[in-house]
């Protein structure tokens, strides 16, 4: 490794576990210099390449400091050749997110929030998308400890979005309810994913068997929106954003977290993604989908027992 490739790891894992913390001023290039066994011209370089990852930010008339979320790039410059994993949940806008992201992100076919938990917990994925609603009316942190047992469970907070019935335009069959499902014919999400679940409450809620309601099975929500589109069924539950997309009506039922499931040590491949999620320009195109608020993306949450 380069002098100056030494100089940025170091730096890097100081930020990284927090002994620098944001907004912190580095020591002049000179005092660095002298503290490294180096050459200004080095350190400068080091520099240069730390504040090019996002880590510190640099100025002509002030010394170097930390960058606003310095640490989760810190952590993605230290691990830029691991590759996260990530099952679970279909969503329009992660999908989105993930194509800005390249090679660093690799999707493990796994359809479903319980199949990617599955994904996770038989070690062919790092982390799962989830929406899963327990019955304690807590989102997701259940299942994680549960599953991820002596891991350390983290949740990565995605977004919240809306989830509600996604009609033909002008709703001709004036649907409001899940128990209005069951006199028409609905596509229905697979079981073992979070909407299929989100599906069967809302019936058995109103008193329904979830099994009298007629329709096929969809592997998606756009697939559910372009069965709606296309008339093979007169309705389905769907995320808002697909029928922005599709100029369906769309009809709110509930809103939803929706996060990433995943144990500790999958932090560190998880680095560009967390980098991604606190990026003001990629909230944006997430809330311009529709039915998103992104206010929280990125919030990381270590669960407890």
């Amino acid at each position: 490794m380069t002098r100056y490739r030494e100089i940025c790891a170091d730096l890097a894992e100081r930020i990284r576990s927090g002994e620098l913390s944001e907004g912190t001023e580095l020591p002049g290039v000179r005092e660095l210099a002298l503290r490294y066994g180096s050459t200004a011209s080095t350190v400068g370089r080091a520099q240069r390449a730390l504040a090019e990852a996002g880590v510190i930010v640099t100025s002509d008339r002030r010394r170097s400091r930390v960058a606003t979320a310095g640490a989760m790039a810190a952590r993605r410059f230290l691990h830029a050749d691991l590759v996260f994993r990530l099952a679970g949940s279909d969503d329009p806008a992660l999908d989105a997110v993930t194509r800005t992201l390249g090679r660093v992100i690799h999707s493990v076919e796994s359809e479903g929030s319980f199949n990617g938990l599955r994904a996770v917990r038989q070690g062919r994925a790092d982390g799962a998308a989830v929406h899963l609603l327990h019955h304690t009316g807590v989102y997701n942190a259940p299942f994680a400890r549960d599953l991820l047992r002596g891991w350390r469970p983290h949740l990565i907070h995605l977004w919240r979005r809306e989830q509600g019935l996604i009609v033909p335009p002008g709703n001709p069959l004036a649907l409001r309810t899940g128990a209005d499902l069951v006199k028409v014919r609905v596509a229905k999400r697979r079981y073992g994913t979070g909407t299929r679940v989100l599906f069967d409450r809302l019936l058995l809620t109103a008193g329904l068997d979830p099994d009298t309601v007629a329709g096929p099975e969809t592997g998606s929500h756009l697939e559910t929106g372009l069965s709606v589109a296309s008339g093979v069924v007169d309705a389905g539950l769907c995320v808002r954003s697909v029928a922005h997309d599709l100029g369906l009506h769309f009809v709110p039922l509930v809103v939803e977290d929706y996060d990433i499931v995943l144990g500790a040590a999958a932090l560190d491949a998880a680095a560009p993604l967390l980098v991604a999620l606190h990026d003001p320009a990629v909230r944006t195109m997430v809330t311009d989908l529709g039915g998103y608020d992104a206010t929280d993306s990125g919030k990381v949450t270590e669960l407890g027992p």
